[in-house]
């Protein structure tokens, strides 16, 4: 795929953040990891009073929800994503703060001057970005000397290859986007920061209920092969591969602190 049709896709899967809550919902129902994935990653940001901090790819802005604390540390946060849609729901989900910006913004040009922030966040979206290069040239430029960026992402061998196993009678193939992941991270980040630091999340999911992970599969631009199967013969071939009723799927996630 072009990286122009790449992003269109991209921006067509997140006009609305319909898409994206249907695949935290599978993960908040059915994770065997009960911390949270995202309370994982809260947790290992090194935030002090009096930072500030911009994020980018906010989404549905669910990581800052009842997080009244660490929002109040920040001298000023900016909260932001390249689509309209999700600024408007996050804005929604974390409400108005008095130190809390929200903008619509791209990394490859971020609108702000050199050395302006002590933490800059990318979580799950680097793998998006058509120019990495570029975008990770301008989080140093923006982020102060001793200042860290947090970007956590997913691996290779999680649930797209399971699916695409499992489905590879329909056509399916493992097209997962592979720009930005655990495997490969740690050499892209080490290009542009002289520290990166990688820490992996043990995680996977057991799935009793086969409707919503039909529903999960629906979500997914990668699964767009399985548009002419009846969700009822996905949802036997999800059965199938159950043992006592329970679809064991692993997961692979983690995140990287580059400084």
């Amino acid at each position: 795929m072009s990286k122009i049709n790449e992003t269109s896709v991209v921006k067509n899967q997140y006009v609305t953040a319909n898409n994206l809550n249907t695949r935290i919902s599978i993960h908040d129902k059915y994770s065997t990891n009960k911390m949270g994935f995202g309370n994982w990653i809260v947790s290992n940001y090194r935030m002090h009073k009096g930072m500030k901090v911009l994020e980018l790819g906010c989404g549905t802005g669910d990581m800052w929800k009842n997080r009244e604390s660490l929002i109040s540390d920040c001298a000023s946060l900016v909260i932001s994503d390249f689509s309209e849609g999700m600024v408007a729901a996050a804005k929604e989900n974390i409400g108005d703060y008095a130190n809390v910006t929200y903008k619509v913004l791209d990394i490859q040009a971020i609108p702000y001057e050199d050395e302006t922030f002590d933490a800059v966040i990318a979580n799950m979206m680097l793998y998006h970005v058509p120019d990495l290069d570029k975008g990770l040239a301008e989080v140093r430029r923006v982020l102060k000397k001793d200042g860290s960026f947090y970007c956590a992402t997913y691996g290779e061998h999680g649930i797209i290859e399971y699916l695409s196993k499992i489905f590879a009678a329909y056509g399916v193939e493992d097209h997962i986007n592979k720009n930005f992941t655990l495997q490969n991270g740690y050499s892209i980040l080490s290009r542009v920061f002289a520290k990166v630091e990688k820490l992996e999340y043990i995680d996977s999911l057991k799935v009793t209920n086969m409707d919503d992970m039909v529903e999960y599969i629906d979500s997914l631009s990668s699964m767009t092969s399985l548009n002419h199967v009846p969700p009822t013969r996905i949802k036997e071939i999800l059965i199938e591969n159950a043992t006592d009723g329970i679809l064991n799927v692993p997961k692979e996630y983690g995140m990287f602190i580059a400084s």
